[in-house]
């Protein structure tokens, strides 16, 4: 396929909005590529990426943004370019007692280091025996080769003392 095009929508969430966007996409002639949709407070919010063919883009976009009649909010971009550097990936799990802040602060030790994060997902949920509340997270990390994973996970642990979290850092394939 030519290009891609990276697409958010977010509306009330209800059955159908799936159906609606494959339908739209598939009129274009163009393929779903990857995406991450979820129901967040009762409405449907969805990040996707489409490759279609460079002729048909403009139109595939207005399909997709007609849907602001089906009550969606709908935003078109096209994809940007890939950067071809070298690094390794890492995955973060995170869990601790939840509290404002524990993001901002994870986040700022990584950008800090130019460790970008390419996958965020979060959650909270009441701690078995306790019912208190525990704030997890799985991050998939992108480390540029002058930082280690061990490093890092020096670097994460100090803050994860202050911030009375655990975290674990493992190794991913490429």
């Amino acid at each position: 396929m030519g290009i891609s095009l990276v697409v958010t929508v977010i509306g009330n969430d209800r059955p159908g909005i799936v159906g609606r966007l494959s339908e739209v996409v598939l009129a274009a002639g163009a393929n779903w590529e990857e995406s991450r949709m979820a129901r967040l407070a009762g409405k449907f919010a969805g990040i996707l990426r489409i490759s279609v063919e460079a002729g048909n883009a403009e139109s595939l976009a207005g399909g997709l943004r007609a849907l602001t009649s089906d009550g969606l909010t709908v935003v078109v971009e096209s994809g940007g370019q890939v950067l071809d550097e070298t690094f390794h990936t890492v995955r973060l799990e995170l869990v601790g007692n939840d509290h404002p802040g524990i993001i901002r602060d994870i986040s700022k030790v990584l950008a800090q280091h130019q460790v970008n994060i390419e996958e965020l997902e979060t959650g909270v949920s009441g701690a078995p025996m306790t019912g208190e509340q525990l704030f997890r997270a799985r991050v998939q990390l992108r480390l540029p080769v002058t930082v280690t994973t061990d490093w890092l996970r020096t670097r994460l642990e100090a803050l994860a003392g202050e911030l009375m979290v655990d975290i674990a850092l493992d190794e991913q394939q490429q």
